[in-house]
C-alpha cells in the first residue's frame, strides 16, 4: 500500500485530453530495469501527494525496461493534475497489479486487437510484443476506432505499424469534418469485415468504452468466435488494487486482483445485468 517515488522523464500529449507519462524508478541509474516488470495487460496505482490515487494501465513497451509509460487522459481531479505534470515531478507509483493479456496462450493462433479510444493504451504493450515475436503467432490484425481524429492516439507509431507487411492494421473514426479525414469513417466492428483471419483459431482481445465492447463481442461472435476465445479488459471502479475496497467487485470477482483481463466467458452472465 505504500507508494514509491517515481521522477517525471518526459511527458508527451497525445490529443486536447491525454498525454502520455514516462516515470523513472528511483533506482533506475544503477539497475535500469528496477522497478519496472510488468506483463501487457497490468496497471499500477498513481499517487499525487495531496491528491489522491488513480488506476493507470501500463502502455509501455515491455522490452524496454528504463522507464514506466502510462498513458493518462483527464476525466478527474488526479488526471487532470496528472495530465499537467512537468519533467522532475514526483508520482507515487504502486505495482504492477492485476491479471496479462494471454500471449503465451495466443502463440500459434491468429490474433485480432480490437480498440477503442483510451482503450488502445492497455493494448499497446500487447502489440509491442506480438510484433517483437512476430514469428510466434498466425496473422495479427488491429483494428483501432476513435471518435474523431483528433481523439486518437499514438499516431506516429500507428503510422509505423501500418507500413509492416506482417500484420494488419486499420483505424477509423466514428465521425469527422469535410476534408479532415481520409480514413475510414464508422465504429470499429465496421471494420471486422475486412478484418483476414480465421476464427476457428484466432484470439481476440478487446479494450475500450464498455458500449463498444459490447458491440465488439457480438461482432465477434457474429464472425465464429467463441466466448472462450474472445478477452476484454474491464479497467473499472479500482481503488484499492489489492481486493480490500470492494468497490471493483463484478459478480464473484474483483476486478483489481482477478482482473482487469478477462476471458469472456467468465464475465457473460453478468455483462447483460443492467446496471451491474
Amino acid at each position: 500500500m505504500v507508494p514509491v517515488p517515481y521522477r517525471v522523464l518526459r511527458v508527451s500529449r497525445d490529443t486536447h485530453d491525454t498525454v502520455t507519462i514516462a516515470l523513472e524508478p528511483p533506482a533506475a541509474r544503477d539497475t535500469p530495469a528496477a522497478g519496472t516488470g510488468f506483463a501487457p495487460g497490468q496497471f499500477n496505482m498513481l499517487y499525487l501527494f495531496g491528491l489522491g490515487e488513480v488506476p493507470i494501465s501500463i502502455s509501455g513497451d515491455p522490452a524496454k525496461p528504463g522507464a514506466l509509460v502510462h498513458t493518462v487522459r483527464a476525466v478527474g481531479p488526479v488526471t487532470r493534475a496528472l495530465r499537467g505534470l512537468r519533467r522532475g515531478a514526483v508520482v507515487g507509483v504502486r505495482g504492477p497489479y492485476g491479471s496479462a493479456w494471454p500471449l503465451g496462450e495466443a502463440a500459434g493462433h491468429d490474433v485480432v486487437i480490437m480498440a477503442g479510444g483510451i482503450g488502445l493504451a492497455p493494448l499497446r504493450p500487447a502489440i509491442h510484443d506480438l510484433l517483437a515475436q512476430r514469428g510466434r503467432y498466425g496473422k495479427v490484425v488491429l483494428l483501432y476506432g476513435a471518435r474523431t481524429p483528433g481523439d486518437l492516439l499514438y499516431m506516429r507509431q500507428l503510422e509505423r505499424w501500418r507500413g509492416r507487411f506482417d500484420a494488419q492494421i486499420e483505424v477509423t473514426v466514428d465521425a469527422a469534418p469535410p476534408g479532415a479525414w481520409l480514413g475510414h469513417v464508422g465504429v470499429a466492428g465496421t471494420l471486422l469485415p475486412r478484418a483476414e483471419f480465421d476464427a476457428a483459431r484466432a484470439v481476440a482481445l478487446v479494450c475500450g468504452p464498455e458500449v463498444m465492447m459490447r458491440f465488439a463481442i457480438a461482432d465477434l461472435r457474429h464472425r465464429g468466435l467463441a466466448p472462450e476465445q474472445i478477452y476484454l479488459s474491464m479497467e473499472r471502479n479500482m481503488r484499492c488494487a489489492i481486493g480490500l475496497c470492494g468497490h471493483c467487485q463484478f459478480g464473484p470477482a474483483f476486478v483489481c486482483k482477478d482482473g482487469p483481463v478477462f476471458r469472456y466467458d467468465r464475465l457473460a452472465p453478468f455483462l447483460g445485468v443492467r446496471e451491474f
